[in-house]
């Protein structure tokens, strides 16, 4: 589980094809390596990914070929990408709960300097829509974000000077394509309304 709270943006070094998937490996500064084992989890550009191997600040994960098909920004040496351990239950829950697990790819509409701050507009899949929800919260690339707007499938955010400076969002234009992940609560709600709309036929 994490926080949507970017820890570091990273550079994959090396992106090398493995059975179909991919082995990267992660360069990263900032992110605190001194605690993290093989095994653990780190989300990368919103995808919950698990440390294989270790080497300084560098670490290294694999993709599965499923994973590679579902999300973005994984596939290419040299992308920047943010980072995030997974929380500890003593963590404070800075941005809301995240689970890793991207629910589907949406595209940037725009992305606008609106003076003191910049206006990101996203289009999600059709089938996201219906669990997006003005002043919800949303996953983009791994960072938690609060919907301003909505209109049918497209959202809109405010992204603030900080949020651009310690995530790379600050690199997204339009046509740019995005991991999202929604609300994880919204997810639970259906799932239990599809359930007694089953249990009532």
């Amino acid at each position: 589980m994490f926080s949507g709270i970017i820890a570091d943006v990273g550079v994959i070094k090396s992106a090398q094809d493995r059975e179909g998937g991919l082995r990267l490996t992660v360069a990263t500064e900032a992110l605190g390596m001194d605690d993290v084992q093989l095994g653990d989890s780190i989300a990368v550009n919103g995808v919950c990914l698990t440390v294989v191997a270790l080497d300084g600040n560098d670490f290294t994960v694999d993709v599965s070929r499923e994973t590679l098909s579902c999300t973005v920004g994984l596939e290419a040496q040299g992308r920047r990408v943010n980072l995030e351990k997974a929380l500890r239950l003593s963590d404070r829950l800075g941005g809301h709960l995240v689970s890793g697990h991207v629910d589907g790819v949406g595209e940037v509409v725009a992305f606008d300097d609106i003076g003191e701050s910049w206006k990101l507009v996203v289009r999600a899949p059709q089938e996201l829509a219906k669990f997006i929800a003005l002043k919800g919260s949303i996953t983009i690339n791994g960072v938690s974000l609060t919907v301003n707007e909505v209109e049918g499938a497209e959202f809109n955010i405010n992204l603030i000077p900080h949020t651009l400076k310690m995530t790379m969002l600050n690199e997204l234009k339009a046509g740019t394509r995005v991991n999202l992940e929604i609300d994880l609560i919204a997810r639970y709600v259906e799932r239990m309304m599809n359930a007694e709309k089953e249990q009532t036929k």
